[in-house]
């Protein structure tokens, strides 16, 4: 076992890979290893088991899979190397690299995860290919049903290990490798692994060398900034804050599947490029969801933890918890989604007064203070906490203290579909920017027209319709004709006047047989 600050060799060169490797390198435009791959690679070239642990965006993925494709036999048919992931987009991620890596060897890789047919990964496993990447559920469907060959597997990595080796996908990986040989070569690669994963892993792996990064140079240069609020608050200092942000990508992380489709409505029905990445959505929508995001069509990602694991989108500067995690091991991962291969990045964390003790039971658990100001007190004026020095200054705000208004020729002007005398419109203000900190107070809100098209919304939310009821209503009044008026003025039923005891008889009797009594 060896834990310890790597030596850097110099280039890829050094680990005495072979050409196609180091051609397949190149043309990723990396040149020198970074402490995780220095380490690990060539114990896993020398056969040995591994456990892996270093900050997100470290290169891990290059780390297990460089040589995956050393060990793996072009000319043998059948699977010999099997990467299980927990989730669908890190599986796409992962073999997004390695079969840059596998394609210059002419070896064919295939992707093992659900929301489409099996028919397709079916074929290609009967086919004989060589690697495997997939999630456990799918891959033990594959297994089940006879597809998935195993006798000849030479390597299994487990990325993501602190999540494959819990309670959720414990079960099903330790049934997956049971269908594996013993001698088979297994490494376990994470952000975090906690003393209870390393106990879970000595019974699957023999002897492991443990690569563990400390090196403080190295580590990604995050800023955190935790800002305590009541829940009534939280939305207006999350648009306050998306107000504020750079050009770069944003995630904003929630808990729940119900919560992130809410508000994702919500903030789409605002204005906001906005789409939402929850388990609910359909494998299709899911993908459209991250190219959309990717590509920087759509700015501002909400997700659950499904997008907190391994996700690499280039250039994520911020990171908002509008809703704390279920565990530090989570919010490590959540805050891995920026700052990655040395981009600096900011994480922004929204705690209530009743999560504090949680709160501090992270600060022990991450070995680090996060002490929170208060949304909107004298003492957020000041600068607020962070991990480090990094401080970018917000944008020029003077343009963006009011909503635009446009001029009217008598005087008054339009704000937001509303017609505001000269003399009222500087007093339209939003009540939880004024109670903002001194980085977010200036920086209103900026007036969100509701959209205006019948088509759909970023996927995981929706856009206004025009609504048609006007028209539904001069139909209805066109079909039944107009209602006779009493002396009164006021409107009778065809059954008797409102107030008479034939009228109300008549009208119970015409409920019942319609079955609308009680409705």
């Amino acid at each position: 076992m060896s834990v310890g600050t790597p030596t850097q060799p110099e280039s890829f060169s050094d680990f005495g890979l072979l050409r196609h490797t180091l051609q397949a390198v190149e043309r990723m435009g990396i040149t020198t290893p970074t402490p995780v791959q220095a380490e690990a690679i060539p114990a896993l070239l020398a056969g040995r088991d591994v456990v892996g642990q270093a900050w997100t965006g470290s290169g891990k993925t290059l780390a297990f899979g460089i040589p995956i494709v050393e060990v793996c036999d072009p000319k043998v048919r059948g699977v010999q190397a099997l990467v299980l992931v927990p989730t669908r987009e890190l599986a796409i991620q992962v073999a997004s690299v390695i079969s840059l890596l596998a394609k210059p060897h002419q070896m064919d890789l295939q992707l093992l995860y659900g929301g489409h047919s099996l028919a397709p990964e079916r074929k290609s496993l009967k086919n004989g290919a060589q690697i495997i990447i997939g999630t456990p559920g799918r891959t033990l469907d594959h297994l089940r049903q006879g597809n998935l060959i195993l006798k000849h597997l030479r390597v299994c990595i487990l990325d993501e290990g602190d999540q494959m080796l819990d309670q959720g996908f414990a079960p099903d990986v330790e049934r997956i490798l049971e269908h594996t040989p013993k001698q088979r070569q297994t490494g376990l690669f994470s952000a975090t692994v906690p003393d209870w994963v390393s106990k879970i892993a000595s019974r699957q792996l023999h002897d492991p060398v443990t690569v563990r990064i400390h090196n403080a140079e190295e580590e990604p240069e995050i800023r955190h900034v935790v800002y305590q609020m009541e829940v009534g608050e939280k939305l207006g200092a999350l648009r306050t804050l998306l107000d504020q942000r750079e050009e770069g990508p944003t995630i904003v992380f929630g808990r729940t599947k119900h919560g992130i489709r809410k508000m994702a409505k919500k903030l789409a029905a605002l204005g906001y490029p906005i789409a939402g990445l929850q388990g609910n959505l359909s494998q299709n929508a899911r993908e459209r969801v991250m190219k959309e995001f990717r590509s920087g069509r759509v700015p501002i990602l909400l997700a659950t933890n499904v997008a907190a694991r391994g996700l690499d989108v280039a250039g994520v500067d911020l990171v908002i918890n509008f809703e704390l995690p279920e565990s530090p091991e989570l919010f490590t991962h959540r805050s891995g989604r920026t700052g990655r291969m040395g981009r600096r990045g900011e994480v922004i964390t929204l705690i209530t007064p009743d999560e504090m003790r949680k709160w501090r039971q992270f600060e022990r658990a991450l070995g680090r203070r996060m002490p929170p100001d208060t949304w909107g007190s004298p003492h957020s004026l000041k600068e607020p906490h962070s991990t480090n020095e990094r401080h970018s200054k917000p944008k020029n705000s003077s343009l963006a203290l009011e909503p635009r208004k446009k001029p009217n020729r008598d005087g008054t002007t339009i704000d937001n579909g509303r017609r505001l005398s000269s003399d009222k419109r500087h007093t339209a203000r939003n009540d939880n920017r004024s109670s903002a900190p001194a980085r977010h107070q200036n920086l209103g809100h900026r007036n969100r027209e509701q959209p205006e098209t019948n088509g759909p919304g970023p996927e995981g939310s929706h856009t206004s319709r025009p609504s048609d009821e006007g028209s539904r209503t001069q139909h209805s009044r066109k079909r039944l004709g107009p209602k006779p008026q009493s002396r009164r003025g006021e409107q009778t039923s065809r059954f008797g006047a409102p107030g008479s005891a034939k009228g109300r008889a008549s009208s119970r009797s015409h409920s019942r047989r319609r079955g609308t009594t009680g409705r």
